[in-house]
Formats: structure tokens, C-alpha cells, sequence
């Protein structure tokens, strides 16, 4: 199956989650539950809402970080053949000092890091290479898209906080420069003020880097601009935003939330948006 090609379940098919940190693996797990599937949780140990899961899943197992054989045995004790990677992974942890031996990996894991990815170790390479390693294991990633399209970002202004003329002249200039950015494989975002690019979001994510822009544009009034790699396998990586992002927006001085229409997941998106005017931030859908 070419990467990122939408797959239909069949009817109360067994599906794996391999959950990450956030309430995006939940609600994953809550959709597919709704729709008759058995759900198989592999909970990726200090990352994943174990407790939470635990309650919309019918297995629950805490799996290493870098173990993959033990998510593909799981899977396979499970009869799982198709399985959704979903949910955050600190990927700044895999350069703590002598990281590999503290967290013990396994074989599986070792082929992926010093074979498969010997010459590049970009993030989209990374997952593009364990979703390889599941697939020779015998499990395939699937989009997770379909399950979840009430989440998706929709094109156009999606509440009632109408942004500024100099807030959509920002947006007019922000855009075309972060798809510039996401084709050199960069980062998800980047803030805007003034037409001036205040930060550009790199490995440290996306919460991290408002963190940052609201130290770098104290007066406030900044556009926050977050979308994928056109090219990217939206299977894994989707780009996700939340209350939580909101509320960071909001502390940080932000009056406008852009984001991809279609390729961008909005947890809990009625509760979201109605936050969104209670804080006064412009949310808007970008189309392709």
C-alpha cells in the first residue's frame, strides 16, 4: 500500500494504537471504539495517558520507547496486521547523554537507527523508518484521518473572534513562507509580526516555540502559522492543536491561530473554539 494511502477497516476489526503523549491517542482510541473496532494499545512507557487509554481500549501495554520488536509482538499476540502511530514523542530525549543504554533498545530499534537512518535522522526520516521496520514486522501504519473527521481543521474562519487587517496581512505573508519552510523539512511553525518572522519552530515543538515568541514580541498581536510537509506521509506526525496551545497563545500574546485545512487535527474542536473566542484568538483553516 503506497504510504498514506487511506485504508478501510472491516467491520470490528482488531486496530493498534501506538500512543504518544496527549489526548490525541484517546480520542483516537474513543473513535474507533465508537465504530465496532478492538482496539490494542501499545503505550509508549513515560509518554502515553496509560489510565486514560486504559478506558477506551479493550489492551493496554506499556511498550519501550526504543523497542519496536516489543510493539510488534504485542500486535501480533493481538491480531493486529494494521495499526495507527498517533500522539507526541519527545524526540528531544534521544539526545540525552547515553540515552541508548538507558533505555535498552532492541534489535529492531538498532536497525533503524544505525542502518536505516545512518546518513539522515530528520524527524519524517525517523518515522518513515519505523513505520519500514513495522511493516517487515508485518504491521502496517494506516492514516489516521478517517477516523477521526470531526477533528479536522476546515477551510475559512472557524469562530467568531474576527482577526485584524494587519492580522491578515500577516497571515498573506506568513503563509507562503512556512510551505517554503516545510519543504526543507524544518518545523511545523512559525510566528509572524509586521511581516518580520519572530521564530520558527524546530524539535522543541510547537508549545516551546510560542514559549518563545511571546518573549520575542512582548507588545503582542502575533500570528502563530502551523502546517505539515506537503510531501510528508500524513499517516504519522499530523499536525495537532488543543485547548492547551490556545491557552499558551494567550499567555504568550497571540491573536491569530492559522493552520492546514484538512491535514490539521483539532482535539476536542467544539470546546476549542469556543475557548478560542472566550480568549479573543482568531482561528482559521488554510486550504491547500
Amino acid at each position: 500500500m503506497p504510504p498514506g494511502e487511506v485504508t478501510e477497516l472491516k467491520a470490528g476489526e482488531t486496530v493498534g494504537i501506538i500512543a504518544g503523549q496527549g489526548m490525541l491517542p484517546v480520542s483516537v482510541a474513543q473513535g474507533l471504539m465508537a465504530a465496532g473496532h478492538r482496539v490494542v494499545v501499545a503505550a509508549l512507557a513515560g509518554q502515553a495517558e496509560e489510565s486514560l487509554l486504559a478506558q477506551q481500549s479493550h489492551v493496554l501495554q506499556r511498550v519501550g520507547l526504543i523497542r519496536i520488536n516489543q510493539w510488534i509482538r504485542l500486535f501480533r499476540r493481538q491480531g493486529v496486521r494494521q495499526a495507527i502511530m498517533v500522539g507526541r514523542v519527545a524526540k528531544e530525549r534521544i539526545y540525552d547523554r547515553w540515552y541508548f543504554l538507558r533505555y535498552v533498545p532492541d534489535w529492531r530499534t538498532i536497525r533503524v537507527w544505525f542502518v536505516r537512518l545512518r546518513h539522515d535522522k530528520r524527524s519524517d526520516r525517523l518515522l518513515r523508518a519505523v513505520a519500514d521496520e513495522l511493516s517487515d514486522g508485518g504491521i502496517t501504519l494506516i492514516d489516521v484521518r478517517p477516523y477521526i473527521g470531526e477533528l479536522l481543521a476546515t477551510d475559512g474562519l472557524m469562530n467568531r473572534a474576527r482577526p485584524s487587517a494587519e492580522v491578515l496581512a500577516d497571515i498573506a505573508f506568513a503563509w507562503p513562507l512556512l510551505q517554503q519552510m516545510n519543504a526543507l523539512l524544518v518545523g511545523q511553525s512559525l510566528a509572524c509580526k509586521d511581516r518580520e518572522i519572530i521564530a520558527v519552530e524546530a524539535m522543541e515543538g510547537t508549545d516551546r516555540m510560542i514559549e518563545r515568541a511571546g518573549v520575542l514580541c512582548r507588545r503582542g498581536g502575533w500570528v502563530l502559522c502551523k502546517a505539515s510537509n506537503p510531501n510528508q506521509d500524513i499517516r504519522f506526525d499530523v499536525p495537532t492543536v488543543g485547548e492547551k496551545t490556545l491557552h499558551n497563545l494567550k499567555q504568550a500574546g497571540a491573536a491569530a491561530l492559522v493552520v492546514q485545512a484538512g491535514r490539521t487535527i483539532m482535539l476536542e474542536k467544539p470546546k476549542m473554539l469556543a475557548l478560542a473566542d472566550e480568549l479573543g484568538i482568531s482561528v482559521i483553516g488554510k486550504g491547500e
